[in-house]
């Protein structure tokens, strides 16, 4: 019992680094321009986390921070502004009341979906290298033919969304690296089960 409360302060110690590392490195590029490759970086080493390597923190971070800095904005900021866009028609429609809720549940029912497929980019990214065009595409794909496997990370999304909305003090400490550690760890064993259906498909 004493070695899994080990094991889990230890995660929890990390994924609060890994949080740290990514506030640093996204305010560093005057958070526009620091959001995408800081995003990149954070899920490449938390794919290296998942997997038992050993590293140092900062000093791998900057490296993939440095390297990813173009292909990575490329990735994350366009649906970033498709976010931002879907969230402030939400809540134009919302204020103008009652009359407005088809374009209202519209702009929410994109929002889920925008989250679902971005929810699978980080760790694919990490994962796998594709053209750049490719992720997104694959990421929609994975969404849609995964379906349980996209509830699962959406509702873990949602658990750190509310605990951050209950407990706000939680954003600049946790909760960016829970969600990244977390979606990671997730996605991994989504991936691995899909290799090894897809393995089995062509060995049949």
């Amino acid at each position: 019992m004493s070695f899994r409360i080990q094991a889990a302060c230890s995660e929890v110690i990390w994924a609060v680094r890994l949080n740290l590392v990514w506030l640093v490195f996204t305010l560093a590029g005057g958070v526009i321009l620091g959001l995408g490759p800081a995003t990149v970086a954070a899920y490449t080493l938390a794919r290296r986390h998942a997997r038992n390597e050993t590293f140092q923190v900062w000093r791998e971070f900057w490296t993939v921070y440095r390297r990813e800095f173009v292909r990575a904005s490329l990735l994350v900021l366009p649906a970033v502004l498709v976010a931002v866009v879907l969230v402030g028609n939400y809540l134009y429609f919302s204020a103008l009341g009652p009359g407005y809720g088809v374009p209202r549940i519209a702009s929410f029912v994109a929002l889920i979906l925008l989250a679902g497929v971005g929810a699978h980019v980080g760790p694919l990214y990490a994962h796998y290298d594709l053209p750049p065009w490719a992720y997104w595409p694959k990421a929609a794909q994975l969404a849609l033919l995964r379906p349980a496997s996209t509830v699962i990370l959406l509702l873990a999304l949602s658990a750190i969304a509310y605990a951050t909305t209950a407990l706000p003090l939680l954003a600049p400490l946790f909760s960016f690296g829970a969600w990244i550690y977390l979606n990671t760890w997730l996605c991994q064993r989504f991936f691995q089960e899909n290799e090894a259906r897809l393995l089995s498909k062509g060995n049949s």
